[in-house]
């Protein structure tokens, strides 16, 4: 199954993604990347930590989609087919781990992680540092620390279902790459090729969700991206389309467990 994208710039995947080698058990990576691009469907053998020290990143599986906030990873383990795009200006740091290694074991399918304030310090030193060289013993011995902290983060549940039916996955595809697109399912009947009714089934046989209630969480995820640059909770409510802000207030404090305004002050 592949996923679609209809991402105006997309890159390939890191290289070192694919180098195996036990010697070498955390390799890193850092990667800007710019507003509305992304990188190409792909999996590798290693597995990888994708954390976004500055923006949003948008992640897509063949089981589900996550918005990711900067205070929040994602753990993708060993060839796990993936997509990633953003849609700000996006500041990643990447630790791609060989497979030998015991990384997350419990984990099978790509997941969301809370990232520690050790981890994120961990990545930073391993991925900026002048002093941490790959090969050093030094640096080695920080990679499997790094590996440590990872296997102890909790796992997070901010994910959509993304659909098995390719109908489906193609009205899903279209809504995660244009988040601000608000047409309605009859709209994006087309992009499907299936009516109107056949949607409906298939959003709640495959995801266990209706397409407003995909739609909705799939907006509050997105409000977290307009909370991070510093958007006020009156300008996102209206941004993602809620015609009051006691509304979207209560919407995402039922979805989070938290206000937006807690959001914004932990920024």
């Amino acid at each position: 199954m592949t996923i679609n994208s209809d991402k105006a710039t997309m890159s390939p995947p890191s290289d070192i993604a694919f180098v195996l080698d036990p010697s070498r058990p955390v390799l890193t990576r850092a990667r800007s990347m710019q507003a509305e691009t992304g990188v190409l469907p792909h999996a590798h053998p290693r597995g990888q930590l994708l954390w976004a020290k500055h923006g949003v990143l948008r992640v897509t599986s063949e089981q589900a989609v996550w918005v990711v906030p900067s205070t929040h990873g994602v753990w993708i383990p060993s060839d796990c087919l993936h997509q990633v795009s953003c849609e700000t200006l996006v500041e990643t740091r990447n630790l791609y781990i060989d497979p030998t290694c015991r990384a997350r074991d419990q984990d099978t399918q790509v997941v969301m992680v809370a990232m520690s304030t050790l981890m994120r310090e961990i990545v930073l030193r391993l991925n900026d540092s002048l002093k941490c060289r790959d090969g050093d013993a030094s640096t080695t011995r920080l990679g499997l620390a790094a590996i440590d902290e990872l296997n102890s983060l909790p796992a997070e549940n901010l994910s959509l279902p993304a659909g098995a039916d390719p109908r489906l996955r193609r009205i899903i595809s279209h809504m995660v790459n244009h988040p601000d697109n608000r047409h309605t399912l009859a709209e994006l009947a087309g992009l499907a090729g299936a009516s109107v009714r056949t949607l409906e089934r298939l959003f709640k046989s495959d995801t266990g969700l209706t397409f407003r209630q995909w739609r909705t969480r799939f907006k509050l995820m997105n409000a977290l991206e307009a909370l991070d640059r510093g958007e006020s909770s009156t300008a996102v409510a209206y941004t993602v389309g809620y015609k009051s802000v006691s509304s979207f207030v209560a919407a995402f404090k039922t979805e989070f467990g938290y206000t937006p305004q807690v959001r914004a002050r932990c920024q």
